[in-house]
């Protein structure tokens, strides 16, 4: 697809997004700890936004960590944002939103909406999980978070758009194959990224077997990068 953001997998549902003017995105960096993030991703220097899309440590990561060392700033939903602060995020670097609220930043923007999964940080209630649309002039990424299938996939298709969407569908915490092959049906972007498997034992999903229940069923193509490669190039 011809775009000027480059996008990189890093492992489970982490993302780094680079937007045409240089902003370095994060999304869910659970790298320092991550057996499927590359070494060389591990530990990102420069970092201006984190994108949380709930709060569960696999996601969460190190995001405090990072936002200390890098001075970025931490868009999440507002509990989860308030728990940050309270362990130790800079109150002048969290960004706090709530579903279907959209920020504008530089030269992109953002867009909280729903995802059906629980959400939790360090063992107090974290607000809604959610899934982040994020919108840049010549593409749109939608990024589903931790989530099972829900008929309003449909209708942020149609109000969305997004040209790719990263489907959790490891099984076990999220859907599997089959399922996330229908949520992806519903949303009907031109392609899909399978997300949030193998990191574990228990995440079974086969991204294979997404990639032909998806294009079984819908025009999706379904793209399947190697941790760390650019997949927009």
């Amino acid at each position: 697809m011809e775009t000027s953001v480059n996008a990189f997998w890093l492992g489970h549902s982490a993302f780094k997004l680079e937007s045409p003017e240089g902003n370095n995105i994060y999304i869910d960096p659970f790298l320092k700890n991550n057996p499927t993030t590359p070494d060389e991703w591990k530990e990102p220097e420069e970092v201006d936004f984190i994108l949380l899309t709930h709060g569960h440590a696999d996601h969460v990561g190190e995001t405090i960590d990072i936002a200390k060392q890098t001075g970025c700033q931490v868009v999440s939903i507002v509990e989860l944002s308030g728990l940050l602060k309270k362990h130790g995020l800079p109150e002048d670097q969290a960004v706090e939103f709530n579903k279907g609220g959209t920020l504008d930043f530089d030269d992109f923007s953002v867009t909280l909406v729903s995802a059906n999964h629980s959400s939790s940080y360090q063992g107090e209630y974290a607000g809604d999980p959610g899934g982040l649309v994020v919108a840049f002039n010549d593409f749109t990424f939608y990024h589903l978070g931790d989530t099972n299938i829900f008929a309003d996939l449909e209708l942020y298709g149609e109000l969305y758009n997004p040209d790719l969407i990263a489907v959790p569908m490891g099984d076990h915490y999220t859907m599997g194959p089959e399922e996330a092959a229908w949520a992806a049906e519903l949303i009907g972007a031109e392609y899909a990224i399978p997300i949030h498997y193998g990191t574990f034992p228990v995440l079974t999903g086969s991204p294979k077997e997404f990639k032909k229940f998806t294009e079984d069923a819908s025009d999706t193509e379904v793209l399947i990068p190697q941790a760390g490669e650019n997949f927009l190039e």
